[in-house]
């Protein structure tokens, strides 16, 4: 054996004694690393039974049971403006877009044939009244028979009516008011040839205001003659009050009921036109419990939520009553006044789990 293949296997058992060695730790090694591991784990496990949650405690409120319609606003009154005769326009008393009263003069046709009508009329009316005069002194003085003095009366009386037809004709050759109310654009100029069927102008009464709206069949008994509601109408935050005023005493082809409600608009904010949303209340509860809708966990057929106590969560069967809303359920039975309502987390709670309250409404 040379020097060089002797020095070779000292080599080999020296690395061998002490990989030995660091072998023979390394089970030692192995189980105190489980064990903190171990340790480890089960401490990371008990932080995770603890959950951090909000709630809420329990008071009575006013609860509202509430259903949205989409309604129109309509003017209270709107007639498209025309003459009852025909002829030629020569007047227009009106500005475009401004407010007119009742009986207000807007626009005239020629009426001289008719004035000088009336005028021959009145001028035989004196003498008429004249004759009728002295026929009734010489009846008295039977110097004239009563049928003579009869004649001179229907004389009379036929002239009146005569003067009667005249001056409704010429009201008719005048365009008058209707009711209060904004005039719209004209759509004629003095010298047109107007006609019955010719539109002059729309006349619209905007205070106040109709809002219209239909209710299905399941919430017409919830609304009558005097039902508030409130409504906001497209592009508009402001929230208005109106009070419905009519119902149509049928249902339609689609099972609904038209019903109206009055607005003032006294300061004549909305337009006539628009779409609006009507809300309307179908019964209020001053004093009733309600939760948020998220807080209930349904389990078998039942309703649960839970409540903070002693730093645990308890569950509690409640059961809900008739009013919801979108964000809330009332609860008539399972809750008190007091009472801590856990409101997160619901699905990972379990009976006495222990739980950190992060925030109390």
């Amino acid at each position: 054996m040379n020097k060089k293949t002797k020095w070779g296997i000292i080599i080999i058992i020296g690395a061998g004694i002490i990989g030995g060695g660091i072998y023979s730790q390394m089970p030692k090694q192995n189980e105190e690393l489980a064990a903190a591991e171990k340790i480890m784990a089960n401490r990371d496990s008990g932080k995770k039974k603890i959950l951090n949650v909000n709630a809420k405690v329990i008071k009575t409120k006013l609860l509202t049971d509430e259903f949205k319609v989409v309604a129109s606003v309509l003017p209270d009154e709107e007639v498209d403006l025309s003459f009852e005769t025909s002829g030629k326009v020569i007047e227009i008393n009106f500005e475009e877009g401004t407010f007119v009263k009742k009986g207000q003069l807007l626009a005239k046709v020629n009426d001289r044939q008719l004035q000088a009508q009336l005028q021959r009329l009145v001028s035989q009316l004196k003498l008429a009244e004249d004759r009728v005069f002295r026929q009734d002194a010489l009846l008295k003085r039977d110097a004239v028979s009563k049928e003579a003095y009869e004649q001179v009366k229907t004389d009379l009386a036929i002239l009146n009516a005569d003067i009667d037809i005249v001056k409704a004709e010429i009201e008719l050759t005048e365009l008058r008011a209707p009711f209060d109310g904004i005039i719209g654009l004209r759509q004629i100029s003095v010298g047109t040839y107007a006609s019955p069927t010719t539109v002059v102008a729309k006349l619209t009464k905007t205070s106040p205001l109709k809002i219209q709206f239909s209710v299905t069949e399941n919430n017409i008994k919830d609304i009558k003659k005097g039902t508030n509601l409130t409504f906001k109408v497209s592009g508009e935050q402001n929230q208005f009050k109106a009070q419905v005023y009519a119902i149509e005493p049928g249902l339609d082809d689609l099972h609904t009921a038209t019903a109206r409600a009055y607005y003032p608009n006294r300061n004549f904010e909305l337009a006539p036109g628009r779409y609006a949303s009507v809300t309307l209340k179908k019964q209020e509860k001053p004093d009733a419990i309600a939760i948020p809708t998220e807080a209930i966990k349904p389990e078998m057929g039942k309703d649960f939520v839970y409540l903070y106590k002693g730093g645990k969560a308890q569950p509690v069967e409640v059961t809900t009553g008739s009013i919801r809303t979108d964000a809330e359920v009332e609860i008539i039975k399972g809750l008190q006044v007091g009472d801590t309502l856990i409101t997160s987390g619901i699905m990972q709670l379990r009976t006495g789990l222990p739980v950190i309250l992060d925030n109390v409404d």
